[in-house]
C-alpha cells in the first residue's frame, strides 16, 4: 500500500483516486478550490464531471496544500497544463526529494516551449518524475471499464514502481522509456481532436475524418522526432490509442469543442457550452511554435489554429489542406 494524493479533483483526478482506492492504496484528493473540497466532502460525488460515482469515505478529501502532501510517497499531477507550473511552485515548499512525481496532465507549455514534465523538472529538480498517458477518457475509468495506459519516467525503476501502482484487473499499464513521444502523443492529440470534431460538426463524413487522424499521427510524429522521441511510441498507447479514443468519441471535449466551432459557434461561446477544460485550444498555439523551432510542417496544426484564432471559415480550412502541392505517401513518410 503506498500513500497517494492526487492534486486536482476534476474528471481525470477524481477517477484516478477512485482507480488507486480500488488498487488497495491510502488516497487523498486535493481541490485547487476550498468550495469544490467542501462540496465533494458534503456530497461524496463529483456532481460537476462524474455525477453518479460515490467517493468512498476512506478517500481522504481537502483543499489544505501542506496536509496533502505530508508524508505521501507519490503526488499525482491532474492539473490544466496552464496551471502546472504556478501550481507546482504553490507545492514546492512541502514537497520533499524523495516524493515520487506522476503528471497525467496532456498539454505544452507556450511560453517556454517546455513539455510539462520538463515544467515540473525546473521547479523540482531533485525528484522523480513519470507521466502516464493513454487513450483513457475518465468518465470510462470511474466506471471500471477495461483501459489501457502507458508510464514513462526518467528511469525504468521508476516506471515499474508507477506501473504497479495504477495496475489492476481493469486498468491495464504498460512501460515506455520514451517521455518525450509519450508526452507529445498525449499533448498534440488533443489539437488533432479539434480538427475531426470540426470536420464532423460540417458533417464532412468518415472519409474525411479519417484522413485528418492518420494525416495527424504523421505530423506528430515527424515533430516527436525531430525533438528526439521514438518512432514505435506513436503506434502505441499514446500516439494512435490515444488519437483514436480522442477523435472518436462524444467523451472528447475537444471533439465536441471542435464539432461546435464546425457548427458555427466562436471559440467563446464553445468553450461557455463545453464547461470544461479544452486542453487541444491551449495547446495548439504551442504546437504551432514547436512546429516552427523544429522546422517541421504540419498543415493540420496550421489551419486547426487559422479557424481558432484567425477566424477563418473551417470549410476554407479544409479546401486548403486539400489543395496543398501533390506529394507522394512513402516519401512524405521517408522525409521524417
Amino acid at each position: 500500500m503506498k500513500h497517494i494524493t492526487v492534486m486536482g479533483s476534476g474528471s481525470w483526478g477524481t477517477a484516478l483516486a477512485l482507480l488507486l482506492h480500488k488498487n488497495g492504496h491510502q488516497v487523498t484528493l486535493w481541490s485547487f478550490e476550498e468550495k469544490e473540497s467542501q462540496k465533494l466532502i458534503e456530497t461524496r460525488e463529483n456532481l460537476r464531471y462524474l455525477p453518479g460515482i460515490l467517493i468512498p469515505h476512506q478517500i481522504t478529501l481537502t483543499h489544505n496544500i501542506e496536509e496533502a502532501i505530508k508524508d505521501r510517497e507519490i503526488l499525482v499531477i491532474a492539473i490544466p497544463s496552464r496551471f502546472i507550473r504556478e501550481n507546482m511552485v504553490n507545492f514546492a515548499p512541502y514537497i520533499k526529494k524523495e516524493q515520487i512525481i506522476v503528471n497525467v496532465s496532456k498539454g505544452l507549455e507556450e511560453s517556454s516551449l517546455l513539455r510539462l514534465s520538463q515544467v515540473i523538472q525546473e521547479i523540482l529538480p531533485m525528484n522523480p518524475i513519470a507521466v502516464l498517458s493513454g487513450p483513457s477518457h475518465a468518465e470510462e475509468v470511474a466506471r471500471d471499464l477495461p483501459t489501457t495506459c502507458v508510464v514513462a519516467a526518467t528511469s525504468l525503476k521508476i516506471s515499474k514502481m508507477v506501473q504497479d501502482v495504477f495496475m489492476g484487473p481493469k486498468f491495464r499499464v504498460y512501460t515506455n522509456t520514451d517521455m518525450i513521444g509519450v508526452e507529445l502523443g498525449g499533448a498534440l492529440k488533443n489539437v488533432m481532436a479539434l480538427a475531426a470534431g470540426i470536420s464532423d460538426g460540417l458533417h464532412f463524413g468518415d472519409n474525411t475524418k479519417a484522413a485528418l487522424m492518420t494525416r495527424g499521427i504523421v505530423e506528430i510524429t515527424r515533430l516527436g522526432l525531430a525533438m528526439g522521441a521514438q518512432l514505435q511510441t506513436f503506434s502505441g498507447l499514446s500516439g494512435i490509442g490515444d488519437l483514436i479514443v480522442t477523435c472518436t468519441s462524444p467523451h472528447s471535449r475537444n471533439w465536441k469543442a471542435g464539432f461546435l466551432i464546425g457548427q458555427g459557434k466562436t471559440v467563446e461561446d464553445t468553450l461557455q457550452e463545453v464547461h470544461m477544460v479544452v486542453e487541444g485550444i491551449h495547446t495548439a498555439k504551442a504546437a504551432l511554435a514547436f512546429s516552427k523551432k523544429y522546422q517541421i510542417e504540419m498543415p493540420i496544426i496550421q489551419e486547426v489554429n487559422s479557424v481558432l484564432f484567425e477566424k477563418k471559415d473551417p470549410k476554407q480550412a479544409v479546401v486548403d489542406l486539400m489543395m496543398r502541392d501533390k506529394t507522394e505517401e512513402q516519401d512524405d513518410w521517408i522525409s521524417i
